[in-house]
């Protein structure tokens, strides 16, 4: 969560995500989806903000609508009222752009959700929905855990659903990384950090490699909730390597292909977050610095890093980074002549938000990806209030998706715009994106977009 004040409790905003630009109008065998249409990084080009009753007009209590025009896109929501005794504003909001909260659906009808329903705030927990993708029925399928457990009590944040395994969810608890089956109802334990460091530590912030092999989390100190660093857990042969902080400590994050680390955290003592980047096969380290372009907001795809450089001379700035690019310079080296330009705002007004690579390919190179991002602010910013895709090529190509919905001086999602602000990750298929909004409510609310890839290969495009 680079550049980020408040990330030892909570992550931050907007999402980005990987996706393979087909010759085909096709993604992932996806079928023809309608709505979007293309626009350019450069464009200060603005579409009419929705009131909030603009919205609920054409809101159903659930389950599938369509975006208006110009946007025509598909859209479900998730949860309503109902979801909450008494109304209440339960809907926890989804905490982060690499924490998926979908599942990886694509050899079934059915798509699993998982949301955190808070039990302080009338919901029932964390809670398991289901999105037919045949008839587009959509149902709240009840709390994953009774009401005397103390998993009830989460807000799911930094859980996530496994890249391969259907129905397996990634939870933490205390020094240990659990799998939890959402229809079997069964806890497995990945590892637990209290073996080999000590009965007083325990995990935050995990991440996992797309074969869940391979998973990494923020070793902290109880009582005093200091970051010690990073454990990196290879699974396949029940291996645990600890990274000491080595400065002002944020977060690490393990690769989708298990080998490359990356750890935030002030190592120079200027500017603002570095990030080391750790080859765990060979150990080479390497440092980027922040005044040289280290991630702010980002995510890690395969051997691969797509992140916000908020030194660049363009604002909302995002490059792209090659962690197997060869390096010059002594050990640790600095990453140079990296960071092609792939997207920006155009106004420093806001910055870009959150960056997630979802659904990154291991086999197809980054100039045939593309990205997706979404954020808010009172003003009509360009882009700022819609969700947003944009290709890898450094072409500034955008596809704009759908509006966010999101009124930050409503009273849904709190007080803080931290809570109001449309957080969301796409699913491990690359094909639907998930966020909460408040929808210029009392409340927010989970709704999902399916993203017309088709629309951004298409011929003349």
């Amino acid at each position: 969560m680079g550049h980020c004040g408040r990330c030892v409790f909570v992550a931050i905003s907007v999402v980005v995500t990987l996706f393979v630009i087909g010759s085909s109008n096709t993604l992932h065998g996806q079928a023809s989806t309608p709505g979007g249409f293309i626009d350019s990084a450069t464009s200060v080009g603005l579409r009419p903000r929705f009131s909030a009753a603009q919205i609920h007009a054409w809101l159903p209590a659930r389950g599938l609508f369509t975006f208006p025009t110009p946007y025509s896109t598909q859209g479900i929501r998730i949860t309503n009222a109902s979801d909450c005794s008494g109304a209440a504003d339960c809907v926890a909001p989804i905490g982060y752009s690499y924490w998926s909260n979908i599942n990886n659906h694509a050899n079934s009808d059915t798509m699993l959700i998982v949301l955190g329903l808070d039990r302080r705030r009338g919901g029932g927990g964390p809670t398991l929905f289901t999105y037919n993708k045949r008839t587009g029925e959509t149902r709240n399928a009840g709390p994953l855990f009774s009401a005397d457990s103390p998993y009830s009590w989460s807000l799911a944040e930094g859980w996530y659903f496994s890249a391969m395994r259907p129905t397996a969810l990634y939870v933490n608890e205390g020094g240990r990384m659990l799998r939890y089956d959402v229809q079997q109802r069964t806890f497995e334990t990945v590892f637990d950090v209290r073996d080999r460091f000590g009965s007083d530590k325990f995990i935050w912030q995990m991440h996992s490699s797309a074969d869940d092999r391979v998973h990494s989390a923020t070793l902290r100190q109880d009582g005093s909730f200091e970051m010690l660093g990073c454990v990196v857990y290879d699974e396949a042969v029940g291996r645990a390597a600890f990274y000491a902080k080595k400065g002002d400590f944020d977060e690490c994050q393990v690769d989708r292909s298990g080998r490359w680390l990356v750890i935030k955290e002030n190592v120079d003592g200027r500017d603002g977050e570095d990030n080391r980047i750790i080859d765990l096969q060979s150990g080479q380290e390497r440092l980027l610095i922040d005044s040289n372009g280290a991630a702010g907001h980002s995510d890690i795809g395969f051997g691969s890093m797509i992140a916000e450089d908020n030194f660049n001379s363009l604002p909302g700035a995002v490059r792209r980074w090659d962690f197997a690019m060869d390096v010059s310079g002594g050990q640790p080296a600095t990453v140079r002549g990296q960071g092609e330009l792939v997207y920006q705002l155009s106004s420093w007004t806001s910055g870009v938000g959150h960056i997630t690579v979802g659904s990154a390919q291991r086999a197809t190179s980054l100039a045939q990806q593309a990205a997706c991002v979404s954020n808010a602010h009172r003003e009509n910013l360009p882009r700022v209030n819609e969700i947003v895709c944009f290709t890898l090529d450094g072409s500034l190509k955008t596809l704009v998706v759908a509006p966010n919905l999101t009124d930050l001086n409503a009273p849904g999602g709190g007080n803080d715009d931290y809570s109001k602000l449309p957080k969301g990750n796409l699913d491990p298929t690359g094909e639907y994106f998930i966020w909460t909004t408040n929808a210029g409510s009392d409340r927010l609310d989970a709704f999902v977009v399916r993203v017309p890839w088709n629309t951004l290969s298409e011929p003349g495009r």
